[in-house]
């Protein structure tokens, strides 16, 4: 309740859903309310047809018939408030409960002895995702400080329920990239004519939390009550609207990670391990018609001699002790058409009903150095079809079949997926 009382002073209009930077319509000059109220939130059920046991890659073959299993979710459930206290100052608030609870959790370790493995994602009882003071001076130039949303790749830039089709997020970026990725920082952004731009100088990642399946994922967290920022890091993103119901989209980041661990040992004094970013995505959204796409590829120095460190670090360490590869990609495309738009029951009561199909390949072990084994199951492909319907603009079911596919030494994961969102902000 603390914490939560403590978001319950802050302003988010700007943002809509963290920063939104690719797709909102500036606000600067056109909000009419000081009080914002508003959230996003998702709840998901979902049928795997393939098994869940922790050797289903290191012992392909033994599960090669086996049955299904269910589960339900709640990724996402976030509630935003925000406050213009005028003269150009304002302040924001995300506080974001992640399945359903804090951000610590126990899962099947699936390598090796299937143990059972306490996960901390950050400390504290929940995530508090923005928390920000800003001064904006004109549509073009805003500055903005506190804890902020990094829009590195399309998914970070635009993460509520209703900006991508899938019932969960674009499974690539949401693996290998940290997602939503929020650090503590500053930030500079505008829009000027066709253009938005937005450069940040934040903390940098901590690189005894990357590992094997997920890359730098695990990073952006931390399990203490402090956030390590010994090292510091860059990130930008520009957005062209110069084509109607086009937006096309370049992001990066380059910063050190060796340097913000907890270096009680020493082990990590020498090891840069600088991570680098760079990332295209689009949006076309015009005539009934929406498709949208990304490419994020990233390089990471001194992988081995950070692997090794990671690997040596006590028993009681929270890091994952595995190998980081030196490269990892992730790509997607999806699009959709509303079928609403031909029916005259829907179109009439403005609803819309999108048949959509979606692609992704990315591999959080895409190329590793010399000495190190590549993990072939962490290359993955996934095909999906599905639907979404908008009964009114704010709310989305949405329904899936999709198929997770592996290299042929492994056995490929469909799943079928139901879910419902929403999304709106209120102008008190």
């Amino acid at each position: 309740m603390k914490h939560l009382m403590c978001c319950m002073v802050a302003a988010v209009a700007l943002m809509a859903s963290g920063q939104n930077s690719a797709q909102q319509t500036d606000t600067v000059a056109t909000k009419q309310s000081r009080l914002t109220l508003g959230g996003y939130g998702e709840a998901v059920a979902s049928r795997m047809f393939y098994s869940n046991n922790y050797k289903r890659y290191t012992d392909a073959s033994l599960y090669k018939d086996a049955g299904s299993f269910g589960q339900v979710d709640l990724p996402h459930v976030v509630f935003y408030v925000g406050y213009d206290f005028g003269r150009g100052w304002s302040m924001g608030c995300e506080l974001e409960y992640e399945h359903g609870g804090t951000e610590s959790a126990v899962e099947i370790e699936e390598e090796e002895t299937g143990e059972y493995e306490k996960e901390i994602e950050r400390g504290g009882e929940v995530a508090l995702e923005q928390f920000w003071l800003q001064k904006s001076f004109s549509r073009a130039l805003n500055i903005r400080a506190g804890h902020i949303i990094v829009p590195v790749g399309g998914t970070n830039a635009a993460h509520e329920p209703d900006k991508f089709f899938t019932v969960y997020r674009p499974e690539g970026e949401n693996t290998i990239l940290p997602c939503t990725w929020h650090e503590t920082g500053i930030s500079f952004w505008g829009r000027k004519g066709d253009w938005r731009y937005e450069a940040m100088v934040i903390a940098g990642l901590d690189g005894d939390r990357f590992n094997n399946k997920n890359w730098i994922h695990g990073g952006a967290g931390s399990p203490y009550e402090f956030k390590m920022a010994t090292a510091l890091a860059g990130a930008a993103r520009i957005d062209n609207y110069s084509i109607d119901g086009l937006r096309l989209s370049l992001s990066g980041y380059v910063g050190n990670s060796g340097s913000n661990t907890l270096n009680a040992s020493g082990k990590y004094d020498d090891i840069k391990a600088t991570v680098g970013i760079a990332a295209f995505d689009f949006l076309y959204d015009k005539h009934n018609f929406i498709a949208r796409g990304n490419l994020d590829y990233g390089w990471l120095s001194h992988s081995l001699e950070l692997s090794v460190a990671n690997k040596a670090s006590r028993k009681d360490s929270p890091s994952p002790k595995n190998n980081v590869a030196k490269n990892a990609i992730a790509l997607g495309v999806e699009a959709g058409y509303d079928f609403g738009s031909l029916l005259d029951p829907l179109h009439s009561r403005g609803q819309r009903l999108y048949v959509f199909g979606r692609y992704d390949f990315y591999d959080a072990m895409f190329k590793t150095v010399e000495n190190m084994t590549k993990e072939e199951e962490w290359g993955r492909q996934k095909i999906t079809f599905g639907i979404n319907y908008f009964p009114i603009k704010q709310i989305v079911v949405k329904g899936e079949w999709s198929n997770r596919i592996f290299k042929s030494q492994f056995n490929n994961e469909p799943t079928v997926s139901l879910g419902i969102g929403y999304y709106g902000l209120f102008q008190l």
